[in-house]
């Protein structure tokens, strides 16, 4: 590939941002909150640990893949303009940025603990019965699980699995001058913190890494500890596929194996660690110096928020249990009445996910049910849902379940979830080995007074009990027919690659779901062009494809006004003269995870109003979920459903200014500023409002003007 020139790269570095460090941009997001003394100590720990989480998946697939790009000697440019390289160098180093302000609010939110009664202390500092209690934990606890390895000719070196930890020693044998390195890899199986002293109102720890080093002696009674060192590895973890592969489980299994022994993109040390000791395992690592990574206090940040075990409520958020749905209960919680009647919206997570378990619970034991079909990206083996599809098929109807084992890192999950599905009788079918299945549908066949009603479930999220209390998502239910004889076409084309002819509402992915929002784009244009009202609200989790960005510069340019609410990733430079002036980009980082994608074009009115195109989606704005995966763009024409998401929940996510962050044209995010008098919180909203499927439900009477950004410092908040 012919190298671009200094000017080229500069235009394109003007167009777009980086994904990688937008990424990274939204983990700092992420991180920020937890030093957000609005936010419960628990709860900012918490964000402290998932942080930390994120950022090891970030390593594992995004990092890993630029490795492998420099390892191969792959040329191909990102969006702006960036060789593999170029890439990875801006990435080590805004990582070890993230890394010095991570290092600080730890500090922080330890001394905080502290206070609060929760510490952790170091092995020698202990009082006198503390160690002797600690080392019978040692003896009866850690000791039989550790194998401490020599490292000579005679031991190699041992394998340090994905997220390991591991501690390196140098040891002095007793009256002699010989010198031995030792290793010692830390069980999974043992708790990272070790209780030492607690009761009801307070709680002492000690580091399971510490105590390992504070009994060398018992470990090598021989050896004299010279010196010592924690560290932790994360390696690649991304599986790669052959598209041909006969037998698709099988060749999943596997890559799943390979991916155990990745490259090591990451090693984490404790800041200040003994130089020797560092070359020594970067060296029997084979590890670029270049990443290796400094914390402080704690390799593996994302435990942090073990040692949270005190139960005072006032270190939680408040407690919160989500809402009825109220439509239900006019048809005594009917699913086919209710439905029936018309469409029907649930809001999760401040409405019951149990709203969807319970679906197709009356789907299983409905005797005029006669089958089911069901999408599963991420579940769990456990999941009421599974147990539904399980119970339906021993009841009779036909059951199939498109399983996506290639979603990643639930792929091992999804494999024995088929298999535990399949003895059940349910038929197992695991889509395109070329593209992966995210769509969420449910559909259910139904007889009737002689003829087959079919009713559907599309959503937003996952099938995931888990994530359903924390993420919000959207969940439509309707029995339109070319609404449900679309998704029978959906069903036969990821089930039999029969592709979909005619279809009557929905799109999809890779066939038509591109076009029919660069048509909804374009007519936006066209009514700026003609003097019209042109607005366009677009949520989403990530906005990464530059074909769409640019549509979205070129509407700009024409002077439609655009509002996108992207939580993490996006690669558009909003408010840049002459190219995307009138387009404003927030993030909203709070309680809940962002996670539906609604699409709204105003339709030649001001927005919100009733005559506006509204799509509820599985996609992001990215080139996988726009080329290589089959997702799903579904339109809101219901006019009760239609308000609830347009004059709702999309209005809601305009006018938050407590929890939203706003993108500048350099790329970096400036938390909104409020006062008291002038704060909203979407999520405080929606957990503190009539459901919004019921009757005589709260509205949001504000109409926008303009989106107030007046904006404050990032540590405006913090402690």
């Amino acid at each position: 590939m012919t190298p671009l020139k200094k000017q080229q790269k500069q235009e394109l570095k003007s167009k777009y941002i980086n994904r990688e460090l937008s990424w990274l941009k939204f983990n700092d997001r992420v991180l920020l909150e937890a030093q957000n003394i609005d936010n419960p100590l628990y709860e900012r720990v918490k964000f402290l640990s998932i942080a930390g989480s994120n950022l090891d998946e970030f390593f594992m697939v995004r990092v890993a893949g630029l490795y492998s790009q420099i390892k191969q000697e792959v040329e191909s440019l990102s969006s702006d303009g960036l060789n593999p390289e170029e890439q990875m160098s801006e990435v080590v180093q805004e990582t070890k940025n993230l890394l010095v302000k991570q290092n600080l609010i730890y500090k922080n939110l330890i001394s905080q603990l502290k206070k609060n009664y929760i510490t952790l202390v170091k092995p020698q500092d202990l009082s006198k019965n503390e160690k002797i209690k600690l080392k019978n934990i040692f003896y009866e606890e850690i000791f039989p699980l550790l194998t401490p390895s020599a490292i000579d000719p005679a031991h190699p070196f041992p394998f340090i699995v994905n997220q390991g930890r591991a501690v390196v020693m140098k040891l002095k044998k007793k009256n002699k001058k010989r010198l031995l390195n030792s290793i010692i890899v830390i069980p999974k199986a043992l708790s990272r913190f070790i209780e030492i002293d607690g009761g009801k109102n307070y709680k002492k720890y000690v580091i399971l890494d510490d105590i390992i080093s504070f009994f060398s002696s018992e470990i090598f009674p021989d050896h004299n500890l010279e010196s010592k060192m924690i560290f932790r590895v994360i390696r690649d973890s991304d599986v790669e596929i052959q598209e041909e592969a006969e037998d698709l489980v099988r060749s999943f299994e596997l890559a799943l194996k390979r991916r155990r022994i990745g490259d090591i993109v990451r090693l984490e040390v404790i800041k200040n660690s003994n130089k020797d000791l560092i070359k020594f395992i970067t060296n029997k690592l084979e590890v670029n110096p270049d990443y290796i990574y400094e914390t402080e206090g704690l390799v593996g940040i994302e435990d942090i928020d073990q040692i949270c075990k005190l139960k005072n409520s006032k270190l939680r958020f408040k407690n919160f249990n989500p809402r009825e749905v109220e439509r239900l209960k006019e048809f005594n919680n009917n699913f086919f009445d209710t439905i029936k009647q018309k469409d029907l919206v649930v809001h999760h997570p401040f409405e019951t996910f149990d709203a969807v378990i319970e679906f197709l619970n009356q789907a299983a034991y409905d005797k005029k049910v006669i089958a089911i079909k069901q999408t599963l990206y991420r579940t769990t083996l456990d999941s009421p849902i599974v147990k539904a599809l399980i119970s339906a098929a021993e009841n009779g109807k036909t059951v199939t379940a498109l399983i996506e084992i290639k979603a990643r890192f639930d792929e091992e999950a999804n494999i024995q979830l088929a298999r535990s599905l399949e003895k059940a009788g349910v038929q197992i079918v695991y889509g395109f080995a070329k593209y992966k299945t995210h769509a969420k549908s449910s559909l259910v066949l139904r007889r009737e007074l002689g003829k087959i009603q079919t009713y559907v479930h599309l959503g937003t999220g996952n099938y995931h009990p888990v994530n359903a209390k924390i993420y919000t998502d959207l969940s439509l239910f309707s029995s339109n027919k070319k609404i449900a004889g679309d998704v029978e076409k959906f069903f036969n084309y990821v089930t039999g690659y029969s592709k979909p002819r005619n279809l009557n509402k929905i799109s999809i992915s890779p066939i038509n779901l591109r076009i029919t929002l660069n048509k909804c784009i374009d007519i936006e244009i066209s009514n700026a062009k003609k003097g019209k009202k042109a607005e366009i609200w677009a949520k989403m989790n990530s906005l990464v494809d530059p074909i769409i960005i640019d549509k979205f510069y070129e509407a700009s340019n024409a002077g439609v006004r655009i509002y996108l609410f992207v939580r993490g990733v996006c690669c558009l430079r909003p408010g840049v003269k002459d190219k995307s002036e009138n387009i404003v980009v927030k993030s909203m980082i709070g309680r809940f995870l962002e996670h539906s994608r609604i699409y709204c074009f105003a339709n030649g009115k001001e927005m919100p109003n009733r005559n506006a195109k509204v799509f509820i989606s599985s996609a992001d704005l990215m080139p996988r979920n726009l080329n290589r995966r089959v997702e799903l763009l579904v339109p809101i024409e219901n006019s009760t459903v239609h308000e609830q998401i347009l004059d709702q929940i999309m209005l809601a996510n305009y006018l938050d200014n407590k929890q939203s962050w706003h993108l500048d044209p350099t790329g970096n995010y400036k938390k909104i500023k409020y006062s008291k008098d002038d704060s909203f919180s979407a999520h405080e909203y929606f957990m503190h409002n009539p459901s919004l499927s019921g009757r005589g439900k709260a509205k949001l009477k504000i109409r926008p003007k303009k989106l107030n950004l007046r904006l404050i410092k990032n540590d405006t908040k913090s402690s």
